[in-house]
């Protein structure tokens, strides 16, 4: 594999990174703060936080937030007080068995998406410069059930992380529609790993399926700090409005970071807007401009 490209100074940058304790988000706050910017690491579990912090040179930060829960975003939001350089939507669940978030919402659509929305927008007035949000290359399926996004009745594992991942991509292009609109130079992007080995993949719901994907870590997926590359570059780069950057080799699998497509599914701004709109209602959070 090839060298991890080198980034400019970031010294006097703040990036606030979701579920940096480990994987992508780990390896994405080591380069980060290896650049010199400080970074905060907004994590579930405060103590495995601070053990990840110890790994990392540079300035950092450790503190709590749950995705699975509206009040924590809030809290998080409320305790924050100084300009956010970059808000990194990282932090995810993979595949999990069927469950409720503590708001009642559907896992994977809550934690992935909906409790990014709404800290994203309870965040946006503090953000400086860019959004970015980590989808998946597992995007690209069946558009987004706006009339039953907690698939009930219908839940299957894999459907219900491909609908959050779809949801990330519709979510960064009506951001970037929104910040447009409202004459904010704040830009909204999104970014996917590849296949990349960390420990998202060991929770699937069927036991089966984690023995395969543990095969696949070790066969054919690249590091996770190779995986973080194109969410750095996702927060560095020079880059269009509503970018969505992944690995360019290999069907979009491995490679240098770069400009990849989207799902036609993902490009619906009908969608995007209607997915907006059932969010506000969702989340009791609205337009954070």
């Amino acid at each position: 594999m090839s060298a991890a490209p080198s980034l400019p100074d970031l010294t006097g940058s703040t990036y606030v990174v979701t579920g940096a304790n480990s994987g992508i988000g780990l390896e994405a706050a080591k380069k980060l703060a290896g650049a010199g910017g400080k970074v905060v690491l907004a994590v579930r579990d405060v103590e495995k936080g601070e053990a990840a912090a110890a790994q990392i040179p540079g300035e950092t930060a450790v503190r709590r937030l749950d995705l699975a829960d509206l009040a924590s975003v809030h809290a998080f939001a409320d305790a924050w007080d100084e300009p956010i350089t970059t808000l990194v939507n990282n932090a995810g669940i993979m595949m999990v068995a069927e469950g409720r978030t503590v708001d009642g919402f559907e896992r994977q659509i809550g934690t992935n998406h909906l409790g990014h929305f709404a800290l994203t927008n309870l965040l946006l007035p503090h953000v400086t410069d860019r959004v970015v949000s980590v989808s998946s290359g597992l995007h690209n399926g069946p558009q987004v059930d706006l009339d039953n996004l907690d698939l009930e009745g219908a839940y299957k594992p894999t459907r219900a992380y491909q609908q959050s991942k779809l949801a990330n991509l519709l979510f960064t292009a009506e951001l970037q529609r929104r910040l447009a609109e409202a004459g904010s130079t704040l830009t909204a992007h999104a970014a996917h790993p590849g296949y990349s080995a960390t420990n998202l993949q060991t929770h699937h719901a069927n036991p089966l399926m984690n023995k395969l994907m543990w095969v696949g870590n070790k066969v054919i997926a690249t590091s996770a700090e190779f995986g973080a590359r194109p969410t750095v570059h996702a927060v560095v780069a020079d880059l269009p409005p509503n970018s969505y950057i992944g690995p360019t080799g290999f069907q979009g699998l491995r490679g240098a970071p770069g400009p990849n497509p989207r799902s036609k599914q993902a490009r619906d701004a009908d969608v995007a807007r209607r997915l907006w709109d059932l969010s506000e209602q969702r989340t009791a959070v609205s337009w954070g401009l």
